[in-house]
């Protein structure tokens, strides 16, 4: 068996890779408040073409990004490519094992900006999925896609935006 701490993703190459291949996000922690990362960033993901599967119990049933929302996973009535994830870092741990006994598998978990939990991504890692922690799928794709898209001369941005406040960490705004 090969070793698993390749599928902890953390490279440009690997960033890239992932957000090229996925065309569905499921947003485990989907949010309703556009003023919240977990609704906003995958507004931004759905303007761009990624198809969103928003995961929330509170808002189960109810439409978010073009889809209804789910209580779980095991609700989704497809698979998805990545799961994004924006929970608390200590219920990464159940949220793996909810991953692991679903009948699919994503090709990757993402871990939103500010949250870890290096145990929950050995044990989706182990299990062949690819894991990105502590960084957020916008700004990444910002800056690794659309550069790679402006060098092939055209361009996919515009659209969604983030609110400006100071809830929004300054490292992950836009230039």
């Amino acid at each position: 068996m090969s070793d698993w701490r390749v599928r902890l993703v953390d490279d440009d190459a690997g960033l890239t890779a992932i957000l090229r291949e996925a065309r569905t996000v499921a947003v485990l922690g989907a949010k309703a408040d556009p003023s919240e990362a977990a609704h906003y960033v995958p507004a931004y993901l759905a303007a761009r073409g990624y198809r969103i599967q928003p995961v929330n119990p509170k808002f189960a049933g109810r439409r978010l990004h073009d889809a209804p929302t789910v209580a779980g996973l095991k609700d989704l009535s497809e698979p998805a490519d990545v799961v994004e994830i924006f929970r608390r870092p200590e219920y990464l741990s159940g949220h793996a094992d909810e991953i692991l006994t679903l009948p699919w598998r994503p090709k990757a978990v993402w871990f939103q900006l500010g949250i870890r939990n290096d145990a929950a991504a050995e044990k989706l890692a182990r299990a062949g999925i690819r894991v990105v922690q502590d960084r957020c799928m916008m700004p990444e794709h910002r800056r690794l896609m659309n550069a790679s898209v402006s060098q092939q001369g055209g361009s996919r941005e515009g659209g969604v935006s983030p609110p400006r406040s100071d809830k929004w960490p300054a490292n992950t705004r836009s230039s």
